[in-house]
């Protein structure tokens, strides 16, 4: 995918082998990863982040390689599911608070040029992804401000 602010591509990562059904020594209950997903966000913990932990530390000691393999569903449709979900995408979220924290830092150094067209670039990428989300995942009538984020993130 090409960068959101040069004209270069990124590098690219590893792909995930392909896969149908979950390894054989992965023997975990589609039930209990359900349940032990809906229990993470319970606890504040992002779709991302879930599925980290459920690879690093599993379900009652078994690690879960792909939650998609074991149940059949993504993450973040076992949080729509269970009504656990976020109101705002991951993505948008995370860069909404990368957003307050260049805001706060311009506004005590008025004087950091670098971070202000920080800031602008970020704030461009939140309008592009309001943009995109607006009426499948956003209301129709959603603006992006300073003065919501603020009040959404706290």
């Amino acid at each position: 995918m090409a960068r959101m602010h040069t004209r270069r591509r990124g590098s690219s990562g590893s792909d995930r082998p392909v896969a149908d059904e979950p390894p054989e020594w992965s023997d975990v209950d589609a039930d209990d990863v359900e349940d032990r997903v809906v229990e993470l966000a319970e606890d504040g913990f992002s779709p991302s982040q879930i599925g980290g932990k459920l690879r690093d530390e599993g379900v009652t000691g078994t690690p879960v390689p792909n939650v998609k393999l074991v149940t059949g569903k993504k993450v973040t449709e076992i949080l729509e599911e269970n009504d656990a979900g976020s109101d705002l995408p991951e993505d948008l979220e995370n860069l909404m608070e990368r957003a307050v924290r260049l805001r706060e830092h311009v506004d005590e150094n008025p004087q950091d040029k670098q971070n202000k067209r920080a800031l602008q670039n970020t704030e461009s990428k939140v309008r592009r992804l309001v943009n995109y989300y607006r009426g499948d995942k956003l209301d129709e009538d959603f603006t992006y401000t300073y003065d919501y984020q603020v009040e959404l993130l706290e």
